[in-house]
């Protein structure tokens, strides 16, 4: 079995020390020839100069090919197109396209600028206008949290698509048949992009519950359950999460996965554990 393209996810750090650790991240997760990273943003936009600092570092400390985050929520189109264009002059060529969140933590939905892109797709269909940026796009196997219901996240997926869209990135799920059947219907519905699941390695069981209230994705009780009882013994936990998440890989690969995108959360460890030991770091190992 050959070695699936991989892609990882980083977020621009708010400390000396945490951009230290950033780039010894990078450096490390450089050996797995990642097709591309991405780098996050906040909310409304929030993060947009540190975005760009954490992008640059990670193209001067390596050979990877960087994506921005870009969001519309909450902006007008002029200035997200000043974006756009600043990041293609910048030679920054892909983008993850998004309609974003809230700015302010448990706020009703996100509320679009009067003069703005009101979603996702009108978003990925004035870059593609702009430049030719390969662009990215979220995909919710599991459901968006203000979706009427599976048909209109498929029919929501099918419009980023038939705006432009390269390929859909999922936020993380453990429920792989739930991704499976995600994938089928949207091939079903003619939504022709590559659908790659997106991996969360657990680095901490209570961090992870925290993402899901913030996001809507769902933990399953098994999940949990794994992680009792080994509260500060940190080699017992990371077997646990490596454990998780290669056994999710191997299930993802066996019908017919062949991306994985991975939200490393700035750390290298866990993530290339479970590239090691789900075969997704084959190459490397046999050139070694």
């Amino acid at each position: 079995m050959s070695k699936p393209d991989l892609s990882f996810e980083f977020f621009p750090p708010k400390t000396e020390r945490g951009a230290a650790t950033l780039l010894e991240t990078v450096r490390r997760l450089e050996e797995l020839t990642p097709r591309f990273a991405s780098v996050t943003y906040g909310a409304g936009g929030s993060e947009r100069e540190p975005t760009l600092t954490a992008i640059r570092a990670v193209r001067a400390a390596s050979s990877i090919s960087v994506a921005s985050h870009l969001t519309c929520v909450g902006q007008p189109a002029a200035e997200v197109d000043r974006v756009a264009r600043a990041l293609w002059a910048e030679g920054i060529d892909r983008i993850v396209a998004l309609r974003g969140d809230p700015p302010r933590k448990g706020a009703l939905g996100a509320v679009p600028h009067p003069n703005g892109y009101r979603h996702a797709s009108d978003l990925v269909r004035r870059l593609k206008r702009i430049a030719d940026f390969e662009i990215s796009v979220a995909a919710f196997p599991e459901g968006h949290p203000e979706s009427d219901g599976p048909a209109a996240d498929i029919e929501n997926l099918k419009r980023k698509a038939d705006a432009g869209a390269d390929r859909a990135i999922t936020q993380f799920f453990f429920d792989t048949d739930a991704f499976l059947r995600y994938r089928d219907a949207a091939a079903r519905a003619g939504a022709g992009i590559e659908i790659v699941p997106g991996i969360l390695p657990i680095q901490n069981i209570h961090t992870l519950l925290s993402f899901s209230a913030d996001c809507g994705a769902p933990v399953p009780g098994w999940v949990v359950d794994a992680f009792r009882g080994i509260d500060g013994d940190a080699g017992a936990a990371h077997k646990v999460a490596r454990d998780i998440a290669v056994k999710q890989v191997d299930a993802l690969r066996t019908a017919g996965v062949d991306a994985f995108h991975f939200y490393t959360l700035n750390r290298a460890e866990l993530t290339l554990d479970i590239c090691a030991a789900g075969g997704l770091a084959a190459e490397q190992r046999a050139a070694a």
